[in-house]
């Protein structure tokens, strides 16, 4: 049986499969939301410096080019 912690309040959570745990990697669903929520709250960020190529490509879809 494998064994993960909820990132939310680190309840230990026992599994077999991924599937059996609806919630993954979470244990309930509240968990689930309070995660989105920092997320959409900004309080979660990736920031990464932007490479001269993504801004290329940013530029491109704003435009509306292909490719």
């Amino acid at each position: 049986m494998r064994r993960i912690d909820c990132p939310h309040c680190k309840r230990e959570i026992f599994y077999r499969m991924v599937k059996d745990v609806p919630t993954f990697p979470f244990c309930s669903e509240r968990c689930k939301l309070v995660d989105l929520g920092a997320w959409l709250d900004e309080a979660y960020r990736i920031e990464e410096p932007a490479s001269a190529e993504a801004l290329r490509q940013l530029e491109k879809k704003e435009r509306g080019e292909n490719g």
